[in-house]
């Protein structure tokens, strides 16, 4: 009787932790950088949500740069070494060729709302499942960027020349066209930013406006470019797919059902809060708007075809770059 009633014990036991493992609380670790920001909150919305709708049995873990650098995030993924993550496709673009097409210049000047629409069928294209899935990674949801624009610490632009030997920290597509008026691209680590411009490293900064305000570069800036429309940078959030084939079909439904809610949240928050910021505290720091007038827009435009036809020959080997390409252009047109 003893015997029958230690192995009853036992038993219990087993099965008590049997049932704690399949009703314990799923963490993921999600890798970020810098700190919590208009850049973020896709991400953060999400994991509020997310935690709400599991009632707490989903929780997504974020680090501001404890997981990983900011450029080896898709690395990070590939190999599991945590679930979620944000990287910026121009930072490694021989990982994530695809992707880049939205970093091209297209020369539209569209509402954030319509970004995220954009990136979010352009992720769902073949080509681009493709690509990323070599990094075992699934695109969850894109961080939506409105056109970037330069603050320059150096003298204030009187027409495109002035370009010539500008060091400028940027994406590809914008850097593509500056480059043929003469700008270098140069890389530097977006925390450092702010002191490489001070040091003379670089002499400018292409930004939305939640980066410029993040490294302050308006602090040390003469001025700022108001209509460069060149593009953005595109800077998805990825999941691991084993991690994400993984979930339970509640848990994976209320993260996929969160995406258009927790992105509604970040445009309303970037449109209504964020870009009012940035032009709050470049009129404070008194520097200079350049407002590019039409003939020079026209001639950016220009070498952005240019830009945009070397980017289809550049990837024409890989993939149906073509084909990419004017499923992109046909979304920006629309």
């Amino acid at each position: 009787m003893k015997r029958f009633t230690r192995v009853a014990l036992v038993s219990a036991v087993i099965g008590a932790f049997a049932a704690g493992e399949v009703y314990a609380a799923v963490e993921w670790n999600v890798s970020l950088w810098g700190k919590r920001r208009a850049f973020t909150e896709n991400v953060e919305k999400l994991a509020e949500l997310v935690e709400a709708k599991t009632k707490g049995e989903f929780k997504l873990k974020i680090s501001y740069g404890g997981l990983s650098k900011s450029r080896e995030n898709l690395d990070g993924i590939s190999f599991g070494a945590f679930e979620m993550a944000q990287f910026c496709s121009f930072y490694h673009t021989a990982k994530n060729p695809s992707i880049t097409v939205t970093e091209l210049p297209f020369s539209q000047d569209v509402s954030l709302a319509r970004v995220s629409e954009i990136y979010a069928e352009v992720f769902k294209h073949p080509i681009v499942k493709r690509d990323l899935a070599r990094w075992n990674a699934t695109l969850l949801m894109p961080t939506p960027l409105p056109q970037y624009n330069i603050v320059s610490k150096g003298e204030p632009l009187k027409d495109l020349s002035g370009f010539e030997g500008l060091r400028v920290r940027g994406p590809g597509g914008i850097m593509g066209v500056l480059a043929k008026k003469g700008a270098i691209k140069t890389g530097v680590p977006f925390s450092e930013v702010r002191q490489s411009m001070d040091s003379g490293v670089i002499d400018a900064a292409s930004f939305a406006p939640h980066a410029h305000l993040a490294t302050k570069t308006y602090k040390v800036g003469k001025w700022a470019t108001t209509n460069l429309n060149l593009g953005s940078a595109n800077c998805p959030v990825v999941v691991n797919t084993d991690s994400l084939g993984a979930l339970k079909p509640a848990h994976r439904e209320a993260l996929l059902g969160s995406v258009d809610e927790a992105l509604a949240y970040y445009v309303k928050n970037y449109d209504e809060n964020t870009t009012a910021k940035y032009h709050a505290a470049v009129k404070e720091a008194g520097l200079e708007m350049v407002t590019f007038p039409p003939a020079q827009t026209a001639e950016l435009n220009k070498l952005a075809e240019s830009v945009r036809k070397e980017w289809i020959a550049q990837y024409a080997s890989d993939f149906d770059s073509q084909a990419l390409f004017d499923f992109t252009s046909a979304l920006f047109s629309k």
